[in-house]
């Protein structure tokens, strides 16, 4: 039995929210995470009209409770949306929510009138959607040169690039990697298990912190912890932290942002839309997004608004490369709405363990063969382990594979296509001494003359100069 990566990590973010009880939806398939008996609407007026709308739509439907319906958190906030309770979350499992695909279903008259979406799940926002980061870390050694490999360049405090990551947070020991030294922010939640086994997403954010740092050392660079150790968030949480993040630190010249969401739409996510209004009017603040690993051109938010009226300069969309470079990754998401690819496979570089090495027990099992068809080993397959959390059948998954971590790591996913994206922004501000992101951005993107192939597309390419490529491995041959 092929692993089902989906629900593996559907078990993961569970975990991770042991109070928000969660469902796989839309209701006809798998593609995304969303909080059970709760969809939010836009504040005062139209949450008032959603919430009647959807009781009367109950009150004549058998089977519904309609004395459920009620608002389930604050009418008014910063983010401009509130939480409507529309059923009983611990009615159903985990394959989808019955009152919540019912509430969606009574707005659709009035959203045709409308012209635009009133109502949404509650999706989660999180690192490993199609939750599935393509692959887990790989241990490398100290002695291997990390790849992208740093290039040469002073840090100026009165010239750097603001850089802030929002992510898992950083790791105990991370200054320990000289590299990383500057670097401030957050820690990072839950770093290990009761044993002392590093939990799966530890690392998210300092992987990505030192990819930056390798391509611009120029910056000052700030990773929050706002997602937790799953790299999981709700929506109707994920546009607060937003604000917040910029509240603390100030609104940076660079955001990188390794995390997101199917949704369905085509018109972005409810709980994130005042922060990318304001984000869109922020002169002089880039947002460089991962476009996601879910082999799909479904949209994915908040990159895909770098396809939206407005929102062009102000969002950067970055799909992945596979580890030659040629072509896209496997897993990578892609359509018009990706404007450039960077390398996102086998990427070296700083993960945890440095000052003590830290055992990781793997959670999941490789497939056989690339489960989007592709005609290369991609990261799914290699290198070959066994993780606890697959379900091989009724002799259970075997003994996980256990690894040791020293430092530095190999891992892929446009999580780390993103930051080699943003770091090219980044040195590009300080080499052409241009003090604005969005102006940097766009002289990086019209001076691509590198192109990739992505699913028959051939679509802009970074290729870092200190990037090495890795050769790409043949499946073996079927016996």
């Amino acid at each position: 039995m092929a692993p089902q990566r989906f629900h593996e990590q559907f078990d993961q973010i569970q975990r991770s929210m042991p109070d928000v009880p969660l469902a796989m939806g839309p209701d006809d398939s798998a593609e995304f995470f969303y909080e059970k008996g709760v969809v939010l609407a836009r504040d005062g007026e139209e949450a008032r009209a959603v919430e009647d709308t959807v009781r009367a739509h109950f009150t004549a439907t058998t089977g519904l409770v309609a004395d459920q319906v009620r608002r389930a958190g604050p009418e008014t906030n910063r983010t401009g949306i509130t939480r409507i309770r529309v059923g009983d979350p611990g009615h159903g499992d985990r394959t989808g929510d019955h009152a919540v695909g019912h509430a969606l279903r009574a707005l659709r008259e009035a959203e045709g009138r409308a012209g635009r979406r009133l109502v949404s799940r509650n999706h989660v926002v999180s690192t490993t959607v199609n939750a599935c980061n393509p692959a887990e870390p790989v241990p490398a050694l100290l002695s291997q040169t990390p790849n992208p490999r740093p290039v040469e360049g002073a840090h100026d405090p009165d010239t750097a690039v603001g850089v802030l990551v929002i992510d898992t947070g950083l790791v105990h020991d991370y200054r320990s990697y000289p590299l990383l030294a500057r670097v401030q922010g957050d820690p990072q939640l839950a770093e290990t298990d009761a044993d002392g086994v590093l939990q799966q997403y530890v690392g998210h954010g300092t992987f990505i912190a030192g990819l930056v740092a390798a391509l611009a050392p120029n910056t000052d660079i700030t990773v929050t912890n706002t997602l937790n150790d799953a790299g999981a968030i709700l929506e109707s949480e994920f546009g607060a932290k937003l604000f917040e993040a910029v509240d603390r630190h100030g609104w940076p010249d660079i955001i990188s942002l390794s995390a997101g969401t199917p949704n369905g739409s085509a018109d972005g996510l409810l709980g994130v839309e005042n922060f990318m209004r304001a984000l869109r009017d922020r002169p002089g603040t880039l947002l460089v997004a991962a476009a996601g690993n879910n082999g799909s051109a479904t949209p994915f938010w908040p990159a895909a608004y770098a396809a939206l009226p407005g929102y062009e300069n102000a969002v950067l969309s970055v799909g992945a490369l596979r580890s030659d470079g040629e072509y896209g990754a496997c897993f990578t998401n892609h359509g018009g709405w990706v404007r450039v690819y960077a390398p996102g496979e086998q990427l070296t570089g700083a993960l945890a363990g440095f000052d003590t090495p830290v055992p990781y027990v793997y959670q999941h099992t490789t497939y056989e063969a690339c489960r989007y068809g592709f005609g290369y080993a991609c990261t799914c397959q290699y290198p070959r382990h066994t993780g606890v959390l697959t379900d091989t059948g009724t002799t259970g998954p075997g003994k996980p594979d256990q690894v040791m971590f020293e430092g530095f790591a190999q891992w892929s996913g446009t999580s780390f296509a993103t930051p080699i994206a943003a770091g090219l922004v980044a040195e590009r501000m300080t080499t052409a001494e241009e003090p604005d992101a969005r102006a940097a951005s766009t002289g990086l993107m019209a001076g691509v003359t590198d192109y990739a192939e992505v699913r028959g597309a051939h679509v802009p390419a970074l290729r870092p100069a200190s990037w090495q490529p890795v050769p790409v491995v043949q499946p073996a041959p079927a016996p």
